[in-house]
C-alpha cells in the first residue's frame, strides 16, 4: 500500500530532524549522560517536528544499544515502539481525550511498572485541549512521578497551558524551518523517490510551506502525482495558485488605482482555475513585503518571504506610501478572514479590489489616513491642485469682459446701458518710507505674495490678514489648517522677503490664528471667501 511521503520520510533519529539543532543536541546529550527529566513540553507551529522528536526520545530512553544519544532503530525495543506494538509507550490525542475521566484512567495506569521496556512514556499531543479539571488531575503525578514514568507533552498553543503545568516541565520551543533547509530536504526526498524536482519548484514549495516541513512534503506528494518534471509553473497549476508575476501585476494595478484592469485580471485568474482566496493571500504576502521594506529598508530583508526580487519590490514601492500599504494589508486581511463564511467568494474578492483601488469606498480611518497622506505628499510637491481653464484665464493679464446685467422684470422700463467704465490704472508701488509705518502693508502686497507662492498656498494667504508694527509683520490666519500649511511650506520666508523689499528694511513674520484687534469675526464672510477661493480649483 502506498504511504504518504511525510510518513515515509519521518526522521528516525535526532540527526535526521531538520532545522531544530538547538533542541536535538540538548536531548541527545541528556540521553547520553542519563540526565533525563520526567516531563517535557514541546511547543511550536505545525509540521516542525514536535511529535517526531517525542517518538525519537521515547525510543532513545528505552533503546538497548543507544548510539551517542540516538536510538539504534534495530533492537526489539526500538522496533516495537516504532511499530506501536509496545503498549508501554502510548501516544494520546488530547483533542479527543480531554475529559477528567480519561486523565484519571491514565494516572491510575501509570503507577505500574512497564512490562517490555525500561520506561513507560506517555506522549500527549495537543495538550492545550485538556479541560481545567483534566489538567488538575494531571498535576499530582507530574509533580511526583514514579521513576519509570516519563511524560512528553506537545502543543501549538502554549498560552492555553496552565502555568502549574508549565512549571513542572522542561520546555523546548520548535522554530519554523528555514526555506533553504526545506529545499535541501525536498531535493533529497525527490532524489530518493525518483521525482524530477527542478530548483524553482523546490523554492516555491519551500515558500508555500511557511516553515512546516510536513506541509512541504505533502505538497510535493500532491504535485508528483501528475507526473513529469515539477517546476514553479507546474506547482502553481497543480495547487491552483497565481504566479509571482501575475500577483505583482495585480498589485501594480491596485496601486495605480486601475480598477477596471484589476477586475479583468482577477477574472482571468478565476477562469483559469485559480482560487480567489489564494490570490488574495498572495496579494497580502506581497503587500506585507512592500510594507516591511518601506518601514525597515535597512534591516528588514531577513523578514521578507523571499518570493520577490528586490527590483520588483523597488518598482512597486515607488508607486505607494506607507499609509496606503497599511490600508491595503488591513483590507486584504479582513477579506481573507471572512472568505470561509462568504456566500460568493468571487464577489467578495472583487469588492475588495474596488476598495483597494478607491480608498473612499472603505469608509474607515485607515483609508482616510491613506487619502490624507496622499494629498499631503502631492501638496508638498506643488501638484495637489490643478487649475481649471477659467482660473488660468483669470490669472492672465487680459481685461475682464463687462458682465451683462440680468434683464429687468417683465413690464418695467429698460434703462439705457451706461458706457463701460475703463479699468483703473494699477497703483504704483508705495514708497518705502510710507510703508514702513503702514499697518495695512499686508493687504497692499497680497498679489505679490500670491505670485511668489505655489498655487495651493494662495488660498490660505488670501484668507489671512496682516499688520506691520515696528518691523514685525503679524499674519492672522483664518484657522489652524491655514497656519500649519503656511508654516510647513515656509510661506513666512516669502512674505518676509516681499514685505522687506517693499518697506526697505528687514521684516520678521509671525504667524498666528485669529483676527486683528478691533475687528469682528464674520464666519459667513469667511465661508464665502473660502468658496470663492476654491471655485477655480479641482482636486487632482
Amino acid at each position: 500500500m502506498y504511504q504518504a511521503l511525510y510518513r515515509k520520510w519521518r526522521p528516525k533519529t535526532f540527526a535526521d530532524v531538520v532545522g531544530q539543532e538547538h533542541i536535538t543536541t540538548t536531548l541527545k546529550r541528556q540521553v547520553a549522560e542519563g540526565r533525563l527529566s520526567h516531563a517535557y513540553l514541546f511547543t511550536g507551529t505545525r509540521g516542525t517536528g514536535k511529535t517526531t522528536c517525542a517518538k525519537i526520545l521515547a525510543k532513545a530512553v528505552n533503546c538497548e544499544n543507544p548510539q551517542d544519544g540516538d536510538p539504534c532503530n534495530a533492537c526489539p525495543a526500538c522496533l516495537g515502539i516504532e511499530s506501536g506494538a509496545f503498549l508501554d509507550v502510548t501516544e494520546l490525542d488530547a483533542a479527543s481525550n480531554n475529559g477528567v475521566d480519561s486523565v484519571r484512567a491514565l494516572r491510575d495506569e501509570a503507577i505500574y511498572s512497564p512490562a517490555q521496556v525500561k520506561k513507560r512514556v506517555y506522549i500527549i499531543d495537543e495538550v492545550h485541549m485538556l479541560s481545567t479539571a483534566a489538567f488538575n488531575a494531571l498535576l499530582k503525578i507530574l509533580e511526583e512521578p514514579p521513576e519509570h514514568l516519563m511524560f512528553i507533552l506537545a502543543t501549538t498553543e502554549l498560552h492555553k497551558v496552565l502555568p502549574t503545568i508549565l512549571s513542572r516541565c522542561q520546555r523546548f520551543a520548535f522554530r519554523r524551518i528555514l526555506p533553504r533547509d526545506v529545499e535541501a530536504r525536498l531535493d533529497y526526498v525527490a532524489e530518493q523517490e525518483g521525482i524530477d524536482l527542478r530548483p524553482d519548484g523546490a523554492e516555491l514549495l519551500a515558500r508555500l510551506s511557511d516553515g512546516a516541513l510536513r506541509d512541504a512534503l505533502s505538497l510535493l506528494d500532491q504535485c508528483s502525482a501528475a507526473g513529469g518534471s515539477i517546476g514553479a509553473q507546474e506547482v502553481l497549476d497543480t495547487l491552483g495558485l497565481a504566479g509571482n508575476v501575475q500577483t505583482a501585476q495585480l498589485l501594480g494595478l491596485v496601486l495605480r488605482r486601475d480598477a477596471k484592469a484589476a477586475l479583468l485580471l482577477l477574472g482571468r485568474l478565476y477562469n483559469g482555475g485559480k482560487d480567489v482566496g489564494a490570490v488574495l493571500g498572495e496579494l497580502a504576502a506581497l503587500a506585507r513585503d512592500l510594507l516591511i521594506s518601506a518601514a525597515a529598508p535597512e534591516g528588514g530583508a531577513a523578514l521578507l518571504t523571499g518570493g520577490y526580487d528586490g527590483k520588483t519590490l523597488a518598482a512597486l514601492r515607488k508607486e505607494t506610501t506607507l499609509a496606503r500599504l497599511t490600508q491595503i494589508c488591513t483590507v486584504l486581511q479582513e477579506t481573507a478572514a471572512a472568505l470561509p463564511q462568504s456566500v460568493n467568494a468571487r464577489t467578495d474578492a472583487e469588492l475588495c479590489l474596488l476598495r483597494l483601488c478607491d480608498e473612499g469606498l472603505s469608509g474607515d480611518l485607515t483609508a482616510l489616513n491613506a487619502r490624507v497622506a496622499r494629498l499631503e505628499e502631492q501638496l508638498a510637491a506643488g501638484v495637489a491642485f490643478r487649475q481649471s481653464p477659467a482660473a488660468r484665464l483669470a490669472e492672465e493679464e487680459v481685461p475682464s469682459p463687462v458682465e451683462e446685467e440680468a434683464p429687468p422684470p417683465y413690464g418695467e422700463p429698460v434703462a439705457p446701458s451706461p458706457a463701460p467704465i475703463p479699468a483703473p490704472e494699477p497703483e504704483a508701488a508705495p514708497e518705502p518710507a510710507e510703508q514702513s509705518a503702514d499697518g495695512d502693508v499686508f493687504e497692499r502686497l497680497m498679489e505679490s505674495y500670491k505670485n511668489r507662492l505655489p498655487v495651493p498656498l494662495r488660498s490660505f494667504v488670501g484668507l489671512a490678514k496682516g499688520r506691520l508694527v515696528g518691523g514685525v509683520l503679524t499674519v492672522y490666519c483664518a484657522n489652524d489648517q491655514g497656519k500649519n500649511m503656511l508654516e510647513r511650506h515656509d510661506a513666512a520666508g516669502v512674505i518676509a522677503e516681499v514685505t522687506g523689499a517693499a518697506v526697505g528694511r528687514d521684516v520678521t513674520v509671525r504667524l498666528t490664528v485669529g483676527e486683528p484687534e478691533g475687528e469682528a469675526h464674520d464666519k459667513m464672510r469667511d465661508l464665502l471667501q473660502i468658496g470663492g477661493k476654491f471655485d477655480g480649483f479641482t482636486v487632482k
